[in-house]
């Protein structure tokens, strides 16, 4: 074998995953066809941002990568709903969920995607047993029972145990391997971008429903001697592309109605991206000799920081059965166990998530009310509203 393992993506699910097997003393191959955009003004750059909740944060500290990402991370303590869905753009109900509830750490920590990956690229860098190659990508795969052979852009082939798709939602190596996905479109669009505001944000994640999807405001570090935060502002796709096109002004101005001023006028800090929408699952979450991870095996709208911490949950879980059975890495009985289980939790998350976006998309005032008031209902329950907290902690088992 050249390696044990060959990770097919270098974002931030794989190059997670290429760190927690290395770390664990497995040898990795990562490939990625584009090298990571690791400044925040640079073209390309990923100007969304990730909650890590306290199990993937606690999993990045097993492996090794928490240490160079804490001093950047901004805590979590408070996430807050608000609910604006009447006449006119102001909050209508606002409730606090306090991780204090629960735990006695923040819920989780927030970091730019750039930086990530600037941050992660570098610890790969410096462990032994991962040779990282960006701007190198996967083209074919040949699998047999004992191994799968993977040609590779730069026209070396390698030969692995075992392969793990983390190249996202349009997987070339999940379609390679011939399994299908459910997928369900909104005609939504996400623009995501950086902003400043004259309010601090006291550590408190908002998400904003009124219609079109929620509006998320997430704490980042000061940016320029002011308070900053990741802005995910979800709309009906021709709504999106009209904000994106906006001039600077005009979209500050739209920006800081659609938050409802909560943290004062918002002010444009980086540049703007459009991101499609769409919730998916893979048919199956392996094949021979290929476990699938991160949005290669499910995609879900941005609600609730669920995304990547499911993506690591797979990680996780697949690293686990690995530890357990080195001598049985990538084999039948191995892949078998990682798809049963995940497949039951991915399948509620993306279903659960979905309905949430639904009930965020609503535009009639009569749902909307209905909105609010199962907000307030839910959160009335205290024994209900700490085990909705714990259930989107996504802690495993």
């Amino acid at each position: 074998m050249d390696h044990d393992i060959l990770v097919s993506g270098g974002g931030l699910a794989g190059l997670t995953a290429a760190a927690a097997f290395g770390a664990a003393g497995f040898s990795v191959l990562c490939v990625d066809p584009a090298p990571p955009v690791t400044t925040r003004a640079a073209p390309g750059a990923d100007l969304r941002s990730t909650a890590f909740l306290q199990p993937a944060q606690a999993f990045l500290k097993s492996c090794g990568l928490w240490d160079r990402l804490a001093d950047h991370a901004m805590p979590l303590q408070t996430m807050r709903i608000v609910d604006a869905g009447g006449a006119v753009p102001e909050p209508r109900v606002i409730k606090d969920f306090d991780a204090s509830d629960i735990s006695d750490k923040p819920f989780g920590w927030n970091l730019p995607n750039w930086l990530l990956r600037r941050e992660m690229a570098a610890a790969l860098h410096d462990m032994p047993g991962v040779d990282f190659r960006p701007g190198t990508a996967t083209t074919t795969l040949f699998t047999r029972q004992a191994h799968a052979r993977v040609g590779l852009s730069d026209g070396t082939t390698a030969q692995v145990r075992l392969v793990i798709a983390a190249d996202g939602r349009a997987s070339p190596m999940r379609q390679a391997a011939g399994i299908g996905v459910s997928t369900t479109r909104f005609g939504q669009k996400a623009l995501a971008f950086a902003v400043t505001h004259p309010l601090p944000h006291g550590n408190v994640s908002t998400e904003i429903h009124r219609t079109g999807g929620p509006f998320t405001l997430v704490p980042l570090p000061d940016h320029e001697g002011r308070p900053s935060s990741a802005v995910v502002w979800m709309e009906q796709g021709p709504r999106a592309e009209a904000l994106f096109a906006l001039a600077t002004p005009d979209l500050e101005d739209a920006m800081s109605q659609r938050s409802c001023h909560l943290l004062g006028r918002l002010t444009l800090a980086s540049q703007r991206t459009l991101w499609p929408i769409i919730a998916q699952h893979a048919d199956r979450l392996s094949a021979e000799r290929m476990a699938l991870v991160a949005e290669a095996a499910h995609v879900v709208p941005p609600i609730g920081a669920q995304g990547l911490n499911m993506s690591l949950n797979d990680v996780a879980t697949l690293l686990d059965l690995a530890q357990a059975r080195p001598d049985r890495l990538g084999d039948a009985r191995m892949l078998d166990s990682y798809h049963r289980a995940r497949i039951a939790d991915v399948r509620a998350r993306v279903a659960g998530i979905t309905l949430l976006n639904r009930a965020s998309m609503l535009s009639a005032p009569p749902l909307r009310d209905a909105r609010a008031r199962a907000l307030n209902a839910l959160y009335s329950v205290t024994p209900l509203r700490k085990t909705l907290m714990q259930l989107g902690l996504g802690a495993r088992g």
